[in-house]
């Protein structure tokens, strides 16, 4: 028989704090003391303790009191508190690299980005930059009260857990030990890819105050589509992302959807990202080769001419549609989700073109008589990856939050 593991009252603490956190987070209004006991089924003396352990750490303020009726003790709403804990999230692109200072109230503290073409980069290089960047950033957060959760790491490639890099093609990095960096032993950064990241940063609440209804609920289920350079997704369910047995889960990009079409950068032909890429759209349409098709300005300038009219453009842009919505509808047969967000940059799309691609999915799903097939541009920043990153590194204390607090 299995030894059974005893849980102490740290255990106990840390489980419930997290509990209270979580719940806090994912609701868009404030919860007094008694509303959170009420939600979370901690007695109000367990409550009482938790959330002063939580005041007293800057971590949670009390708003104004509000008077609910002609009877009765006003009610104290709780606020996470902001300018105490931070998630910082750095993104390695094709289009360049850089960070983003996340706090736990939703609001970002700090963000840099260095535009530049990495493929074929000097990976030390690009690490040692960041570093320097990085360094000079701790300094002035510490300086400012803040203490770091955690640093996660977006990359555009197979990444374990151990944090090795696999590949990622379109930067030319292949079989790289992420560890042997500095600043990735010296924040212990948590790695992973791109499309994962982007998809967590979809989830209302996962880390930060949920500041709307989002285009997901906090326990979601959807398929996220990122749409950059290279074309990836990932799959959430249940508000829980599926990383597949090895962790290299939602490689939407590579599924082909003509068998003699183009040459893709991974071998096969015919895959998605030789239609929809971003760099694959813009050399297309014939806006900018090698290098310069993928930049920001060339895909902006592709949608400028698509906005236009441009009779050539809006061939390309239609040819890269019905790709993306070919993918779609597979992976819809096969994992029986519902909801697709697209994050980057097809999230451009207009209304119209929006619904237009919603209307040609549902209309090619097997189940289309019973499932109806909502698609959605993701929300967040423009850059939903290094969103996802610093999240990721904010969701360090939601876990633990014991690890980070002054009893």
């Amino acid at each position: 028989m299995a030894t059974l593991r005893s849980i102490n009252q740290n255990d106990l603490r840390n489980h419930n704090l997290s509990v209270v956190l979580e719940t806090m987070m994912r609701r868009t209004t404030p919860l007094s003391r008694a509303d959170l006991a009420k939600e979370t089924g901690l007695t109000k003396a367990t409550m009482s303790l938790l959330v002063s352990l939580l005041i007293d750490n800057r971590i949670v303020r009390e708003g104004m009191p509000i008077v609910q009726s002609v009877y009765g003790r006003p009610s104290t709403p709780l606020l996470i508190a902001g300018g105490a804990m931070c998630g910082i999230g750095i993104q390695i692109n094709t289009d360049g690299y850089g960070y983003l200072v996340l706090d736990l109230d939703g609001s970002a503290v700090a963000e840099r980005w260095v535009e530049g073409d990495l493929h074929g980069a000097d990976t030390k290089a690009v690490f040692d930059d960041l570093d320097a960047m990085l360094g000079a950033q701790e300094r002035t957060l510490r300086e400012h009260g803040y203490t770091i959760a955690g640093v996660g790491l977006a990359l555009p490639g197979l990444v374990t857990e151990e944090g090795h890099l696999i590949v990622a093609r379109n930067l030319g990095w292949e079989d790289v030990d992420l560890n042997e960096q500095a600043l990735m032993r010296r924040l212990d950064v948590i790695a992973g890819n791109e499309s994962n990241m982007a998809a967590v940063a979809q989830l209302p609440g996962y880390a930060t105050q949920r500041a709307d209804e989002g285009v997901v609920g906090p326990n979601g289920s959807f398929l996220y589509v990122s749409t950059d350079i290279g074309i990836g997704g990932a799959i959430v369910r249940g508000g829980s992302l599926v990383r597949g047995d090895h962790g290299f889960a939602g490689e939407v990009g590579h599924l082909s959807v003509q068998m003699d079409g183009p040459r893709c950068r991974c071998g096969r032909r015919g895959c998605v990202e030789a239609y929809a890429g971003r760099r694959a759209v813009v050399e297309a349409a014939g806006i900018a080769h090698g290098a310069d098709a993928a930049t920001q300005a060339s895909i902006d300038e592709f949608f400028r001419r698509a906005q236009r009219g441009d009779a050539h453009v809006l061939e390309v842009m239609d040819r890269a549609m019905r790709a993306i919505e070919s993918m779609i509808v597979s992976i819809v047969n096969v994992s029986d989700l519902d909801v697709v967000v697209l994050g980057g940059a097809w999230a451009q799309l207009d209304d119209a073109r929006l619904r237009a691609m919603e209307r040609h999915v549902q209309d090619q799903v097997l189940a289309r008589d019973v499932v109806h097939v909502r698609v959605a541009r993701a929300s967040g920043c423009a850059r939903p990856a290094l969103l996802g990153a610093a999240v990721t590194g904010l969701r360090c204390f939601v876990d633990e939050p014991l690890a980070y607090l002054k009893s």
